[in-house]
């Protein structure tokens, strides 16, 4: 890949790093097992290497190049939009593990996939405000 590489590449990144956590949890939070699960734990495991190993070298290549000072205040402001964002969900998730609405792997499921649904919603921000120009 001779290609520079984008903010909007590593961002969207981020999403795939919050799908690999998604799918960590459920290896280490399910409760019953079926044979093809060690498939699929195997092939999540190779992916993950895989993907880090690839990224390793994508970052190094971006900390060479110079860097977009409206692309970086942009991420900044999705980042602001997305942390407001969490402390409600977050809020939400401690009350309903308080008054017993979850439970704790349902409380789990329900923070990763937090911040999976987040991840996406961060990507989309930067790619309207990055497009518009904000």
């Amino acid at each position: 890949m001779k290609t520079k590489v984008s903010l909007k590449e590593l961002v969207g990144t981020k999403i795939v790093y919050a799908l690999l956590l998604f799918c960590y949890y459920w290896m280490w939070a399910r409760r019953d097992w079926h044979d093809y699960y060690m498939s699929i734990q195997y092939a999540v495991a190779g992916f993950t290497i895989l993907f880090l190993l690839m990224q390793v070298d994508r970052i190094r290549k971006y900390s060479k190049e110079t860097k977009d000072e409206m692309a970086i205040q942009n991420l900044r402001r999705a980042d602001a939009i997305c942390l407001k964002i969490m402390i409600v969900v977050a809020v939400v998730i401690a009350f309903a593990g308080a008054i017993a609405v979850f439970d704790g792997i349902m409380s789990g499921y329900a923070l990763v996939g937090t911040i999976l649904v987040l991840s996406i919603i961060r990507f989309l921000i930067f790619c309207i405000m990055d497009s518009k120009g904000v």
